[in-house]
């Protein structure tokens, strides 16, 4: 992202969680807020632009297939008495504006650019930030990530729920597992959710071609997609680092759990993973 502008990739996948609201039935992701968040403007964008929309339906089902695992992974650790939970590049997220647990802190970590963009829509939007949530501005490139969560109040004695979700393929291998690291020191119990590509070389020659064309879009806006996981490597570094349970959800199963028997023709795609790893 630009320094002083927020990231464009936070307004895309903001925009694909509204654009289901209104396309897509039965709702995979039910999100009461995700037109709201947009502010009017945006929210009169997203109406305007929905039949380009219509046509993008491995986008929704990935923005909001990957919300769906994260809010899953919450829900069943909330129940076995977690309290902490932490969004990495939260974007506009709406989670924290429709909490249903009373005792769950959440902070939304991103660049202070972006979160200053957030929290002109919510203003906008008529949302109030709930007591529960802390706004935790980090700006990676200055400050390491476990200074930046202790100076806003995270508790690293706490055991969480990390969402980390539409942030990986932006950033360099060594970032990556230096977040992952930072993870893995929590208590037992923490987990992340993530979402990963795999390489170009994984795929069949058609494929293979439409994710270089979409990376070449991402490269021209300034976002280019960085990083890239073979499935078999990226378990044996989570293992290495501490995580002892994982879940690995490629498209046949993401396409299992979430999105089979429609009628609609919206499909988890095969490019796209999403992680689940437990300390």
């Amino acid at each position: 992202m630009e320094e002083g502008k927020p990231s464009r990739t936070a307004w895309a996948a903001a925009s694909h969680r509204a654009s289901h609201q209104l396309l897509d039935r039965p709702l995979v992701f039910e999100d009461p807020l995700a037109l709201q968040i947009m502010d009017p403007a945006g929210e009169a964008l997203v109406r305007q632009n929905i039949e380009f929309q219509r046509g993008r339906g491995g986008m929704r089902a990935l923005v909001v297939g990957r919300s769906c695992v994260v809010e899953d992974t919450l829900a069943a650790a909330v129940k076995q008495g977690l309290r902490q939970y932490v969004l990495l590049g939260a974007g506009l997220d709406t989670f924290a504006y429709r909490n249903p647990y009373p005792d769950l802190r959440v902070f939304e970590v991103d660049h202070p650019d972006t979160q200053a963009w957030k929290k002109g829509h919510l203003e906008r939007a008529g949302i109030t930030p709930p007591a529960s949530l802390t706004f935790a501005p980090v700006n990676f490139e200055r400050e390491a990530l476990a200074e930046g969560l202790a100076r806003n109040g995270v508790d690293p004695a706490t055991p969480t729920v990390f969402a980390w979700l539409g942030v990986v393929p932006y950033l360099t291998h060594d970032a990556i597992m230096a977040t992952l690291a930072t993870i893995a020191a929590y208590p037992p119990g923490s987990q992340v959710v993530f979402d990963y590509g795999e390489p170009r070389e994984n795929l069949p020659e058609p494929m293979r071609a439409l994710l270089q064309a979409r990376a070449q879009v991402m490269a021209s806006i300034g976002e280019p997609w960085i990083s890239f996981f073979d499935p078999t490597d990226i378990a044996a570094e989570l293992r290495r680092l501490g995580f002892s349970e994982l879940e690995d959800l490629g498209g046949d199963e993401m396409n299992a759990r979430y999105f089979a028997d429609r009628g609609d023709g919206l499909t988890f795609g095969p490019t796209a993973h999403v992680m689940r790893a437990r300390v």
